[in-house]
């Protein structure tokens, strides 16, 4: 039995370091047009370029070795199945369970070794790589306007801003404090853009399609909701700049910081769901190492495939379905239409259920 369970493990580990070597390197050049276009464009030097890559390696690692484990397990158990290796054994008198549990272990022990990447080195990895960009010199006022990170940096205002392309902005949150334990004003706009006046040091906003909540002159506590089509404010920049440091997005941040945040805005009034999102997505995305495995071990004997270029198909086909279904939690999460402590745990659940379901039958029959 011994054996057995090693020489399982090791037709298992050989394809994991080969599809973790393969997937990371290919990603890394994915990422090389932005490099080259600093380099061509801005002129940054090897040293900077150097440290961009190396700050990038732990962040794909995320997404790099999830994928590899459901490969090696489709490449090495699809070749036991087609061999008949696993149908002797089983013919034997061997269970399958006790063969397969070696397995399921290994992937639980990289989700817990993830979980604690996620919280510690990747945030360092993250904000490094945000530090060295800064470095670089890219000399632009509209700096201060990031996508995914709550802007405090200037004064009376607290922005939350979606996504930006180019001076575009999607989705725009903007929270004016009234004070402890009192509501925050709020404007919310579908749509904006932004034009920088570096010479006055501001930031012109405008945004479209959105609503405000503004104050009642007779008594500030209360809100009248105005919606309007378009809406100009300006934002100084004199405070970011003298500040001299960067704001940490959320995933710089580890868990226990994520957790400070999150008591911080709270007692602005402010919606904290992108703090929560982000606290279960690192966790989520870390077991989803786990919950692969065991999925992909029953899928690897019932295809019975040992062919390469199948068993990766079969690899990123499962691991589009489930990245999409993390995308459509996030979204829900964000909305607030799911509890974000539930969102973003829905892909592990269904994909989990499934395997174990699987695996059952199969250990059962």
């Amino acid at each position: 039995m011994r054996i057995l369970r090693n020489y399982f493990l090791k037709e298992f580990i050989g394809p994991l370091f080969l599809a973790l070597g393969v997937l990371t390197f290919v990603m890394i050049l994915g990422n090389l047009i932005k490099i080259a276009d600093m380099v061509i464009n801005k002129g940054v030097d090897i040293v900077h370029v150097s440290k961009l890559l190396l700050f990038m390696v732990p962040y794909l690692l995320t997404y790099t070795l999830p994928i590899s484990v459901l490969t090696a397990v489709l490449l090495s158990l699809g070749r036991f199945s087609s061999d008949n290796e696993i149908t002797t054994i089983r013919a034997s008198g061997i269970h399958l369970f006790s063969l397969i549990m070696p397995l399921l272990t290994v992937g639980l022990m990289l989700s817990l070794v993830l979980v604690i990447f996620n919280d510690r080195v990747i945030p360092y990895a993250h904000f490094a790589s945000r530090k060295t960009i800064m470095e670089i010199g890219v000399k632009n006022p509209t700096a201060a306007l990031e996508p995914g990170i709550f802007i405090n940096s200037f004064e009376k205002y607290i922005l939350f801003i979606y996504r930006i392309d180019g001076n575009k902005m999607t989705n725009i949150r903007i929270y004016e404090p009234q004070g402890e334990n009192k509501s925050a004003r709020t404007i919310v706009a579908k749509r904006g853009e932004f034009i920088a006046l570096p010479e006055k040091n501001m930031i012109k906003l405008k945004l479209m399609e959105g609503t405000s909540d503004e104050p009642d002159p007779e008594n500030p506590s209360n809100f009248f909701k105005l919606n309007f089509k378009t809406y100009f404010m300006s934002l100084n920049l004199g405070q970011m700049q003298n500040k001299g440091k960067i704001e940490k997005k959320p995933k710089d941040m580890t868990i226990k910081e994520l957790r400070n945040e999150i008591k911080k805005i709270e007692k602005e009034g402010i919606d904290p769901a992108p703090l929560i999102t982000e606290i279960n997505e690192k966790v989520s995305l870390a077991f989803s190492c786990f919950v692969l495995m065991l999925f992909g071990i029953p899928l690897a004997i019932i295809t019975r495939r040992r062919e390469k270029s199948i068993n990766f198909g079969i690899a990123f086909l499962t691991v589009g379905v489930y990245y999409l279904m993390l995308l459509g939690s996030e979204a829900l999460s964000m909305q607030g239409v799911i509890n974000p402590r539930i969102a973003m745990w829905i892909p592990n659940i269904i994909l989990g259920s499934i395997g174990a379901f699987l695996t059952y039958r199969l250990c059962a029959s």
